[in-house]
């Protein structure tokens, strides 16, 4: 491993201008964690607070993930959290697909890198590129409909499991969904890593 490589990685996506949420951006969000994390956490895009610390998942949605993480029996120090994009969309928008085209090289990159054995894709977006990437496309469906399952493929360094589950964000503006966003971290727990 070397870590040099990610210290590149992430000089050039705190530079970059692929896209025009360069330009709008306070600060990029590359991503962190353990860079030997055997489970990494896919979302979507940074939002107000993320921008602001260009860190993932360090607003409310990031106090739900981490009380989620320790259902899950684990913490961000072990695992790797990302997003689809890595610049936040105004007003905190969905991503374009353009976006999506010119910024997941930069993921790409981090999964061939880490080579995680399970990948938590949080929400729509991040489940139907992460999906797609690795020859799910057929199963694609909204998160509510395959929340919670797991879906073995191959990658190019070994069998690798797929598991959609609700973003975080869903329990800060309906609570009910809670439970299942809890449950979903449970089953991953379960899971061989």
């Amino acid at each position: 491993m070397d870590p040099e490589y990610i210290q590149k990685l992430n000089q050039t996506i705190c530079q970059c201008q692929r896209c025009p949420l360069g330009k709008t951006r306070t600060k990029a969000v590359p991503g962190e964690g353990s860079l030997e994390a055997k489970v990494m956490c896919i979302g979507e895009a940074p939002g107000a607070s993320e921008d602001k610390e260009g860190r993932p998942f360090c607003g409310r949605a990031g106090g739900v993930l981490d009380e989620m993480l320790a259902l899950a029996g684990l913490t961000r120090q072990e695992i790797f959290i990302g997003n689809i994009l890595k610049c936040r969309p105004p007003d905190n928008r969905n991503p374009h697909d353009e976006e999506i085209a010119l910024c997941t090289p930069y993921l790409d990159a981090q999964i061939e890198y880490i080579k995680p054995k399970v990948i938590c894709c949080l929400g729509n977006f991040s489940t139907g590129y992460i999906m797609r990437k690795f020859g799910l496309a057929a199963k694609v469906q909204g998160i509510t409909k395959i929340h919670g399952n797991i879906f073995i493929t191959t990658s190019p360094y070994g069998k690798i499991k797929i598991m959609p589950i609700f973003h975080p964000a869903v329990v800060t503006y309906d609570i009910n969904k809670k439970p299942v966003l809890a449950n979903d971290f449970r089953i991953l727990k379960n899971i061989p890593k």
